[in-house]
């Protein structure tokens, strides 16, 4: 589990359009939004990333730069890119389901063709959203289990100026005796 405060796992990826993305030298303002998705064959992750597509200067503006990565080959991450548009949000592919698992996310078993007719990988990880420091320590954190009920990007950005403005911790960090 990822502890608030503390050092998230080493992070790095190619990006859709040439380049790598790596997380301990990425030099945000105030954070680093990373961001997993399911993949291309997520008509979810799809409709969740073109938000964050059309948000990410408002992020930008709050010292926060954005990545969506996945477990996705080349190939499907530059189709999924396309589809969504991306221009301003970085998409990376090729994240190992070891280094997922690392992260705290949870790993699926793919189950043939989804709704859009794409077919799910063999193994694929699901959903995850981490605000990472510039020191590298997560302040914030979620995973989940199913594609359903992520958190909503457009009020993260008033909790950003909140938090920006009041110097909030991250918080969660308490690791001792119960």
């Amino acid at each position: 589990m990822l502890i608030p405060r503390k050092p998230v796992p080493s992070l790095s990826a190619n990006l859709v359009g040439g380049g790598t993305f790596d997380l301990s030298a990425d030099a945000s303002d105030f954070a680093t939004l990373v961001v997993f998705y399911r993949g291309l064959h997520c008509p979810i992750c799809a409709t969740y990333l073109k938000e964050l597509e059309r948000l990410t200067p408002e992020f930008e503006e709050r010292g926060v730069k954005t990545i969506a990565l996945s477990t996705d080959t080349e190939d499907r991450a530059q189709t999924f890119s396309n589809a969504i548009k991306a221009d301003k949000l970085r998409v990376g592919y090729g994240v190992s389901l070891t280094k997922a698992r690392e992260w705290g996310l949870f790993i699926s078993a793919g189950r043939g063709k989804t709704s859009i007719g794409i077919e799910e990988p063999d193994l694929f990880a699901e959903p995850g959203l981490f605000f990472v420091k510039p020191d590298g320590t997560l302040y914030f954190g979620n995973v989940q289990t199913m594609p359903f009920a992520r958190p909503d990007f457009k009020p993260m950005l008033g909790a950003l100026d909140f938090c920006i403005k009041n110097d909030y911790p991250a918080r969660g960090e308490y690791t001792g005796a119960l």
